[in-house]
């Protein structure tokens, strides 16, 4: 599936999570990738309490609009992800890992921005302290 509009394109991508959980995701791209020198990483609330990467749609097309690659994803049980929600988020915290990682794979950049929207705020907490 793909999507355009004067200032970005959409399309579908497949991320596997570090347990094998496959994670559906959308990739926007600004019509002009010259000036993103950087991706954005966008995580939605909590699946269980009815979270899905559509809910940041909003915010990946205005960054792509201003020239920023986004990514939005569905975390494990959300969407057409596979998998179960975990109570705790912790496994969620892994397929961030894994979106981030496979970010990093298939982009040219060296950095990476973490968006998060109520609960995935804290799941983002939890990423960036296993990360250092």
């Amino acid at each position: 599936m793909a999507e355009e509009s004067g200032t970005y394109s959409r399309s579908s991508c497949t991320i596997e999570s570090t347990d094998g959980v496959i994670l559906d995701g959308r990739i926007y791209r600004p019509t002009s990738e010259e000036n993103s020198s950087f991706v954005a990483v966008l995580v939605h609330p909590y699946s269980v309490l009815g979270g899905c990467q559509g809910l940041m749609r909003g915010i990946a097309k205005g960054l792509s609009s201003r020239g920023v690659i986004a990514v939005t994803f569905d975390t494990r049980g959300a969407g057409k992800s596979s998998g179960r929600a975990s109570l705790t988020g912790s496994a969620e915290i892994n397929d961030v890992i894994s979106v981030c990682k496979w970010v990093h794979t298939n982009f040219t950049t060296n950095t990476i921005i973490l968006i998060g929207s109520s609960a995935g705020q804290s799941i983002l907490l939890f990423v960036i302290g296993s990360e250092t």
